[in-house]
C-alpha cells in the first residue's frame, strides 16, 4: 500500500470510505475546495451514509493505493459546516460536465474529469480532463477500451489543462457570481470572446456578456453574429440596450435593428436619444445592396483654411478611433465634399502649412445609392482603404472602410451558404 500523490476524482467518487479498524463508513459523493486559497485546496469530503449525507473535514482522510484499487481511509469524522460559506465549490456538483473557457486555446470546454494533486500541505485541485479519456474514465471503460487500443498501437491521449488556465464562466452555487474569473475574459480580444459566447448556452451566453465592462460589452455586440447580438440585447432591459446602442456606431446599430421584428426595433428606437435614433433611422431606409446600408456617418472633416498644427490639435483632442483617419476630408461651408487630405502628406508638411496647400482635389467616391459591387470593384482598384460616400448633390453623406466591404461580402456569402 502507499499513499498517492496524483489522482482523477472520478476514480474515487462511489468508493467506500473505511475508519481505521477497516469498517465501511460509507461513500464519496463529492469533495469541496475552498477557493480562498491561491488554488482551490480541498477542506471537505462529502460522504453518504445510508440515507443520510454528510460534509466531514478532509484533513483526517488519506487516499492510498492498495493491489491497484483506490483505498480511502478515516481517522477522525469531523463534520465541517459550508452551508454559509460562499467561498466554497462542490467539485462533482458544480464542475463536472460543466463549460469553461480554455483561456489558451480561447474556446469552450467540458469537464470530464478533474486532476487531483496531494502535497505535503494538502490536496488541490491542479487540472481539468477535457479529453475522450477523461470521459471514458468517468464512465468506468478506460483501461478495457484502453487495453483493446494497445493490440493495434493506439492510445487515447490525455487532454489536460491546468486549473490557472481556465475560467469559470458559471456560477458556483445560487447567487454567487465569480467576478475573478469573468475578469479573465476581459482579457481576451473581442473577437475570441464573441466566438466563446456564441458557442456557450443561452443562460450561461448572457451571465458572461452582463458581466463585461462597457467597453469590453460593446466592442464584443460587434463581434457577434447577427442572431446572437439580438438576443444580447433582448435579455437587457429597454434602456441599458438603448445605451449600449448610443454608443455603438450608427451603420452597426443599423445592421443589428435590421435584424429585429419592426416593433422591437422601433421601441429601442424610440427609446434612443433624438440624433442618435435619427442617424440610425436614416441609414435603415437605405436598400440592403446600396453603399449607404453599409457606411459609417462617423467621419473626420475640416475646412481648408486650417493650417497643419491646428488640424493635428483638433485630431489629438477627439481622438478618433485608428480606421477613421485613413483618409481626412475637406468640406465646404455646405458639407460638400471638396478634398481630401492624407496623414503622410500632413506629418511631411510644416506646420504652418494651409490644408489648402496640400489637398487632393481629384477624389474617388460614391454615391450612397449605387450598389455594393462597385464600391468593391473601386476600392480594389484604387487600392484604397477608405471611400467617402455623396449625394447627388456631392454633399458628404459619410465612409466606407475596406473592413466593412469585407464584413458584407462575407455575410453575403453565408447568406448564400
Amino acid at each position: 500500500m502507499f499513499e498517492v500523490k496524483t489522482f482523477y476524482l472520478s476514480r474515487i467518487i462511489g468508493n467506500r470510505v473505511y475508519s481505521k479498524d477497516r469498517k465501511s463508513i460509507g461513500r464519496v459523493i463529492d469533495l469541496i475546495v475552498d477557493l480562498n486559497d491561491v488554488r482551490p485546496k480541498v477542506f471537505g469530503m462529502k460522504i453518504s451514509m445510508g440515507k443520510k449525507t454528510k460534509i466531514f473535514d478532509f484533513g483526517n482522510f488519506a487516499i492510498s493505493k492498495e493491489k491497484g484499487q483506490y483505498l480511502i481511509t478515516c481517522s477522525d469524522t469531523i463534520e465541517v459546516n459550508v452551508s454559509d460559506n460562499e467561498n466554497v465549490m462542490f467539485l462533482v456538483k458544480n464542475i463536472f460536465d460543466r463549460q469553461l473557457v480554455d483561456m489558451n486555446g480561447k474556446k469552450v470546454v467540458r469537464v470530464n474529469d478533474l486532476r487531483m494533486a496531494v502535497l505535503t500541505n494538502g490536496t488541490y485541485l491542479l487540472a481539468v480532463d477535457v479529453g475522450i479519456e477523461g470521459l471514458i474514465r468517468r464512465l468506468g471503460v478506460a483501461k478495457p477500451i484502453n487495453s483493446i487500443l494497445k493490440i493495434f498501437g493506439i492510445s487515447i491521449p490525455s487532454k489536460l489543462i491546468l486549473w490557472d488556465e481556465v475560467a469559470n464562466i458559471g456560477s458556483y452555487h445560487s447567487g454567487i457570481t465569480l467576478s475573478k474569473e469573468y475578469s479573465k475574459l476581459n482579457t481576451l480580444h473581442p473577437s475570441d470572446l464573441a466566438d466563446i459566447i456564441e458557442d456557450l448556452d443561452r443562460n450561461t451566453q448572457l451571465a458572461v456578456f452582463s458581466s463585461l465592462d462597457e467597453e469590453t460589452a460593446l466592442d464584443v455586440l460587434e463581434e457577434l453574429q447577427p442572431d446572437a447580438q439580438v438576443s444580447m440585447l433582448k435579455s437587457l432591459s429597454l434602456e441599458r440596450a438603448a445605451d449600449i446602442l448610443e454608443k455603438m456606431p450608427a451603420d452597426e446599430v443599423a445592421d443589428i435593428l435590421d435584424e429585429m421584428k419592426e416593433d422591437q426595433a422601433e421601441e429601442l428606437l424610440n427609446e434612443m436619444e433624438g440624433e442618435a435614433s435619427e442617424e440610425v433611422r436614416e441609414l435603415m431606409e437605405y436598400e440592403d445592396n446600396e453603399v449607404g446600408s453599409i457606411m459609417s456617418t462617423d467621419y473626420i472633416f475640416f475646412k481648408d483654411n486650417m493650417t497643419i498644427n491646428d488640424t493635428l490639435t483638433e485630431l489629438r483632442r477627439i481622438k478618433p478611433e485608428s480606421d477613421s483617419i485613413y483618409y481626412l476630408y475637406v468640406l465646404d461651408d455646405n458639407e460638400t465634399l471638396v478634398a481630401t487630405v492624407s496623414l503622410r502628406d500632413m506629418v511631411i508638411s510644416e506646420p504652418d502649412t494651409m490644408l489648402s496647400q496640400i489637398m487632393n482635389r481629384n477624389i474617388i467616391y460614391v454615391y450612397d445609392e449605387d450598389k455594393i459591387g462597385t464600391l468593391a470593384e473601386n476600392i480594389s482598384k484604387y487600392n484604397l482603404l477608405a471611400m467617402p460616400v455623396v449625394d447627388k448633390g456631392m454633399k458628404m453623406m459619410g465612409m466606407v472602410i475596406i473592413d466593412d466591404v469585407i464584413h458584407d461580402l462575407l455575410k453575403s456569402k453565408r447568406r448564400r451558404v
